[in-house]
């Protein structure tokens, strides 16, 4: 068993991406306490978990208790897969029923006792303590550093554009396509998208109508490290007419929501039907399509008139004149 913990400002969303990775590679959530889940699954799916935007970390679960007393007599029994020295930090969620002040200690002293040393400075393992319903310990195998992300937020690029998903959120969107081999973005931008797809192995292709912003990924992409990929000048109301013979897995796109951006002198609502089509078109029968919309469009429906099957729809505020929906939808 494993466990996982997931990032408190899009939680439904960050648990389906935790879904859609394991769909991939063979595992499934069996439960959840508020934003740790326990993973059935094993090292087989390390490669799809570490892909993982909207996730804090994951490791193995060595064992849940109803108490205090009873984590502390099992942890006696168990045997530590505990490699050079370690520490025990206890992460105490919103919904923690139990009084974990000297836990840490104590858990310490148990470990401590079979043998193991406590390094509390720079420890070699990390021994996860979580308080929920229910109490939970385990060994942290990955953590997912903020500050990667953060070095790839729009102002560090060298093409800036202050308009841009955060990076974690670009990263979702790409896992929740369950892309394996390629993702397409047509109304890429700067590129966002694309760089985390890229970064995670995927073949990318992307589109823009503005010139400026073609070369302005392409500078992204390579700043990145990004080498494998495709960009065209057009319209992505006529991706059949750019890509005549191909059709993509997985397509993911943030389009412009006509505010500061430019939509190329069209009415919103209506190039935003004209893309649900356009992308329909070139998607392979099966792959999918994650987009986010702002909230005054009806994006569930008018993807469902197109053809579309909904699969996930997510919230967000982002400020007081922005409001929006993460969708994933499948052809």
């Amino acid at each position: 068993m494993l466990y996982l913990e997931i990032l408190g400002n899009l939680p439904e969303m960050a648990r389906d991406e935790v879904k859609a990775m394991l769909e991939l590679a063979g595992g499934e959530i069996t439960d959840q306490d508020y934003l740790f889940l326990k993973l059935d699954a094993d090292e087989k799916t390390f490669p799809y978990l570490s892909r993982l935007g909207l996730s804090h970390e994951y490791g193995e679960l060595i064992l849940e208790a109803e108490s205090i007393e009873e984590l502390l007599q099992k942890a006696e029994e168990v045997d530590w897969p505990i490699k050079g020295t370690f520490k025990v930090d206890t992460e105490t969620m919103v919904n923690c029923r139990h009084d974990v002040l000297d836990l840490p200690r104590k858990l310490g002293a148990v470990i401590h006792a079979q043998g193991f040393k406590v390094n509390l400075s720079k420890p070699d393992t990390f021994v996860r303590v979580y308080c929920g319903e229910r109490l939970y310990a385990g060994i942290r195998l990955r953590f997912f550093d903020p500050k990667d992300f953060e070095s790839r937020k729009a102002h560090h690029r060298p093409f800036f554009r202050p308009i841009s998903l955060h990076p974690r959120v670009s990263r979702a969107l790409v896992n929740l396509t369950k892309a394996k081999r390629e993702l397409l973005d047509p109304m890429m931008g700067a590129g966002g998208i694309l760089m985390e797809a890229g970064l995670l192995g995927l073949r990318v292709y992307g589109v823009d109508i503005r010139p400026e912003m073609v070369e302005g990924a392409e500078m992204n992409l390579r700043h990145y490290g990004v080498r494998d990929y495709e960009l065209r000048l057009g319209d992505a109301t006529k991706l059949e007419e750019l890509f005549p013979e191909k059709r993509f897995e997985a397509v993911a796109t943030d389009p412009p929501y006509g505010t500061s951006a430019t939509l190329a002198g069209r009415k919103r609502d209506e190039l935003y039907r004209k893309v649900l089509e356009s992308i329909y078109g070139v998607l392979e029968e099966g792959g999918r399509l994650a987009i986010a919309f702002p909230a005054s469009f009806y994006g569930e429906a008018e993807a469902e008139k197109v053809g579309f099957k909904m699969v996930g729809k997510y919230y967000q505020r982002v400020h007081k004149s922005l409001e929006r929906y993460f969708y994933v939808f499948e052809k």
